[in-house]
């Protein structure tokens, strides 16, 4: 680039600087243009703003146009006075509301109402208020071309009025109406049916399903929360079979449920709420379970979106049945025959008893015994017998046990003599198997004292099923227990304390306090049988079991008295049982015996059978492979020499 490049660039540049400055608006056109801008920004912000009241407006008009249609549609139904209808029998009330044509209070009588904020468990009702209208709604919904059709916004006029029929009709005009029909069983179970009259050009084409909302806030109805809310829970049928429910302690919103399904309840612990379709509800049902404070008087909040057949001809109605009803296994078994539904519901599912194993014990024996024994005796009476007759036949396997102890016990000094040469840690090994080889002699296992005891806990635990979910025992007092389904207290405060709660169960101390001597029992007798290492490590086994029952302090505080009765006698026996058979066995004898069989078993090895011949012969097996693997390193040792010469 030469010079008179540069200055011409220089030039352009200077006149087009000189320009822009001399063409650059004055600070007064400046003013105005910021003025004139700022007033095109309102404009198009309130253009903006004026295009969405438009489209706020259209869209209030379509909603106001499907109102008006539906105004026009149920001009009469949209409209009323909202008024009461009981339908009653000796078992249930129930009131239906005009408004929605809706059960909106349900009262189980025959069952005492207990006042939860009153301390000593004062009952203040003879029966039961499930819910009422301000803890549960029900709606059903269909969908027609021009509106939405709920039936809780509808008022409905009652007729043929008696105490254990009435039939809602909700008028559309023209000859159009919706209707409920209801019918009241003898006893818990309430049948009812949803008819469309006159509608059928309403729907779409093949519209064939409704929707439901169902809504219910669980009233707290025992005395201890923690205790009720753990049986209470949303629980549902499926129709190719099988019992499920939502975790109960943990909150499910519009939680799916993958199955048809034949029945839906709102189960708290002793008392539940079912809904029975008769065309089942459909795939895709959306179950909430919301768990509730404590304080609040209430358990869960439930919800249930479903659907479920419907005609929109009219020419078949949607069936539903209700149970409102307590949780009683015999009778949730006898009003399931009072379905007109022919189905297998199974309702007495909702009698929770168990683990399948456990739900066998208590299905087939503990409820026969229960029932036959309830008719003759106190509730209270009823769990000691019941208790003495598991003793009774469990008794074999503790003997059993028991004997089997007293063998090892006996022939301690023998184990002693024949392990003392084994002290070392690395000696270990042969010391068990010396132990094994004198067992084997003398014909003792050391596993028949643990497999009647193991045999034993299936029971405890289908008892731990059974208890808690018995509504025999509501309200039932024995002894200083007020009502042996919730807990017993001696002293409770205001404040709750961290895994204790706000009270002291006395049946809880007293179960505690029998399982710290139960246990003290217990290892003392084992103590006396121990060799070598194992005494140590009993004495590591004996904090655990001294520290069991603080354990099951925390646990069980909460828990019913009647349960906390159950093992607090138990145990009882159980160290009656163990007491006496110490003091009825003598020990000289029973080593006789155990020297006579050794002697027998020296004299003719082939007499030996069960697991003392298996023991003998692993233990033999054991020497052979111990020998051979002896005589390989021998070999080994001996070759390194050859090869290091």
């Amino acid at each position: 680039m030469d010079k008179n490049n540069i200055i011409g660039f220089v030039l352009i540049a200077a006149l087009l600087i000189g320009f822009s400055w001399w063409s650059q608006p004055s600070e007064e056109q400046q003013r105005a243009q910021f003025v004139q801008d700022s007033i095109a920004t309102v404009k198009k912000e309130q253009a903006e703003k004026a295009a969405k009241l438009a489209a706020a407006k259209k869209q209030a008009e379509a909603k106001e146009k499907i109102q008006s249609d539906s105004t026009a549609l149920f001009y009469s139904a949209l409209n009323g006075k909202a008024e009461q209808v009981v339908l009653k029998n000796k078992k249930v009330e129930l009131t239906l509301n005009t408004k929605g044509g809706t059960v909106e209070k349900a009262v189980i009588k025959g069952y005492v109402g207990h006042n939860i904020n009153v301390k000593d468990g004062s009952k203040d009702a003879k029966d039961v208020t499930l819910f009422d209208a301000k803890d549960q709604s029900l709606k059903f919904m269909l969908a027609a071309k021009e509106a939405n059709i709920i039936t809780s916004d509808l008022y409905f006029t009652p007729s043929n009025v008696t105490d254990s029929t009435v039939v809602m009709t909700a008028e559309a005009g023209a000859g159009k109406s919706i209707t409920l029909t209801y019918r009241l069983g003898k006893d818990y179970m309430l049948h009812m049916s949803l008819q469309a009259n006159g509608m059928a050009g309403l729907f779409a084409p093949g519209y064939n399903a409704m929707d439901i909302d169902w809504q219910d806030k669980c009233r707290q109805q025992e005395r201890g929360f923690t205790f009720e809310n753990r049986y209470a829970t949303l629980t549902y049928h499926e129709t190719e079979g099988g019992t499920d429910y939502l975790n109960e302690t943990k909150e499910k919103i519009d939680e799916p449920i993958d199955e048809t399904t034949d029945w839906v309840a709102f189960k708290n612990q002793f008392f539940s709420a079912v809904m029975i379709a008769k065309n089942d509800f459909q795939k895709g049902a959306l179950m909430t379970s919301i768990p509730q404070q404590k304080g609040s008087n209430y358990l869960k909040q439930y919800q249930a979106k479903m659907k479920t057949f419907f005609d929109p001809t009219g020419k078949t109605p949607s069936e539903f049945e209700f149970y409102y009803g307590p949780n009683d296994f015999r009778l949730l078994q006898s009003v399931e025959k009072e379905s007109t539904f022919g189905k297998d519901l199974e309702m007495q599912r909702l009698v929770y008893l168990g683990w399948p194993l456990f739900r066998i014990i208590n299905r087939w024996f503990t409820l026969y015994v229960f029932d036959w024994l309830s008719k003759l005796f106190p509730m209270g009476i009823v769990l000691i017998l019941i208790t003495l007759l598991l003793k009774v036949i469990t008794y074999p396997m503790v003997k059993k046990s028991y004997m089997s102890s007293a063998k090892m016990r006996v022939l301690k000094p023998k184990l002693d003599a024949a392990t003392k040469q084994y002290d070392k840690p690395e000696d270990q090994m042969q010391k068990q198997q010396a132990m094994m080889a004198e067992y084997a002699k003398y014909g003792v296992s050391p596993l028949s004292g643990c497999l009647p005891m193991l045999i034993q806990m299936p029971i405890w635990i289908a008892m731990f099923n059974f208890v808690p979910n018995a509504i025999q025992l509501r309200g039932q007092s024995f002894l200083w227990i007020n009502d042996l389904s919730t807990f017993d207290p001696i002293i409770e405060w205001g404040t709750n304390i961290w895994l204790i709660g706000d009270h002291l169960s006395l049946t809880c101390v007293l179960f505690c306090g029998a399982q710290i001597l139960y246990s003290w029992f217990t290892m003392q007798q084992q103590k006396d049988q121990m060799v070598g290492q194992q005494a140590e490590q009993m004495k590591m086994m004996s904090w655990m079991m001294y520290l069991m029952p603080l354990m099951f302090f925390f646990m069980f505080n909460d828990y019913s008295a009647g349960l906390n009765f159950y093992y607090f006698v138990s145990l009882f026996f159980s160290a009656a049982i163990m007491y006496t058979l110490r003091k009825t066995t003598n020990e000289e004898k029973l080593l006789a015996i155990l020297e006579a069989r050794y002697q027998e078993n020296k004299n003719n090895p082939k007499k030996m059978s069960g697991l003392a011949a298996r023991m003998q012969a692993m233990q033999e097996y054991q020497q052979r492979e111990q020998e051979k693997i002896r005589k390989q390193r021998e070999e080994l040792e001996r070759k390194k020499s050859q090869l290091g010469k």
